[in-house]
């Protein structure tokens, strides 16, 4: 059932609002992050005012398409101070449309609100966790950004974009949390101090190789480049207990459900040398692995679009060239709404 919005004190609406901007603006700032974090937790009603503006940014999501010809007036206004522009026809190409106006003019028109409700297509439910996760982290890594760690024992850590881990290095165990994202490990052997690397339950120990681990919303998929390595998550019935050499992969779901798979090993986190590469994957499971190198949000209209096979290899360093490649192969078009929306549709 929807929550009760008027029960929602206007101060912790405004400042819902406040946050959504902020966030926007400065999402690695770790001050704001950790400030965030400790509003949400001050009051409930800030959690729920907050959850309200996050429906929203649901419903804007959703409506952009239908709804672009009363917002999109609005944004050239407040980009040339009234006298009124048209997107230039150099803009156009590629089925893309690219309105052209900077993230930090909205704010100098005065139409803060609406500038705030423009944002809110852009901020998914992942914020809060974001910030938290930001907060536990040892290490992050932005949009589009790689980062490679070399931890104590001499292992190294290659964070994919938008990825934060924990290390917890102790006497006989070395422990790795990855609070969010995709990470490869190249391990250093010691066999009096297992590895192991934890998305939230499922476990993936090593003595000494080389492996991908990723965690997402469904569970968390594992990919072995070289060596062996245990996958397990102990704490369902029956308890997953995996083992997976070069070239194997695995799937484990939250609820425990495991899929296993074959690659050759070279493409095992093909994302460190810029590829994404994708084998009959649906769409949407396709577009999931653009979103980490687009520094905004791209949105699925047509749910049997989501589901069409997609098989190539993109380009991850021009995220919005290998979108357009990945739409013409589907017949799909490309439409940039915003600065920081992308619509995928059918044609």
């Amino acid at each position: 059932m929807a929550a009760n919005t008027d029960a929602i004190p206007p101060q912790a609406s405004r400042e819902a609002t406040d946050w959504l901007i902020l966030l926007q603006e400065e999402p690695d700032d770790q001050d704001i992050l950790r400030a965030f974090a400790e509003w949400c937790e001050r009051d409930p009603a800030h959690m729920q005012a907050w959850n309200a503006t996050r429906r929203a940014a649901d419903v804007m999501a959703t409506g952009a398409p239908e709804h672009a010809d009363r917002w999109q007036p609005f944004v050239r206004e407040m980009r040339t101070g009234g006298e009124g522009s048209s997107v230039s026809s150099s803009s156009r190409k590629d089925n893309v449309v690219h309105p052209a106006f900077g993230r930090r003019k909205m704010w100098l028109g005065g139409g803060l609100a609406i500038a705030a409700s423009l944002f809110a297509a852009v901020i998914g439910p992942g914020i809060v966790t974001r910030a938290v996760t930001g907060w536990q982290a040892d290490y992050v890594t932005d949009t589009a950004e790689m980062r490679t760690i070399t931890l104590a024992d001499a292992s190294t850590v290659t964070m994919a974009p938008e990825s934060a881990i924990r290390v917890r290095f102790e006497a006989g165990e070395r422990h790795i949390d990855l609070l969010g994202g995709e990470a490869f490990f190249e391990v250093t052997p010691d066999a009096e101090r297992p590895f192991t690397v934890f998305a939230d339950e499922v476990g993936v120990t090593v003595l000494g190789t080389g492996f991908d681990v990723r965690r997402n919303e469904a569970g968390t998929d594992v990919a072995v480049e070289h060596g062996l390595v245990r996958v397990g998550f102990d704490q369902i019935t029956p308890p997953v207990a995996e083992l997976l050499e070069a070239g194997q992969s695995a799937s484990v779901t939250w609820q425990g459900a495991v899929a296993r798979g074959q690659l050759p090993a070279g493409q095992v986190a093909a994302w460190r040398q810029n590829q994404l590469i994708a084998q009959d994957q649906p769409l949407g499971t396709v577009i999931d692995g653009l979103r980490r190198y687009y520094p905004g949000r791209i949105i699925i209209t047509d749910d049997a679009l989501a589901t069409r096979p997609v098989t190539g290899v993109y380009n991850l360093a021009d995220p919005l060239a290998a979108l357009r490649g990945i739409a013409r192969a589907q017949n799909a078009v490309v439409r940039q709404m915003t600065p920081w929306v992308l619509l995928v549709s059918a044609s």
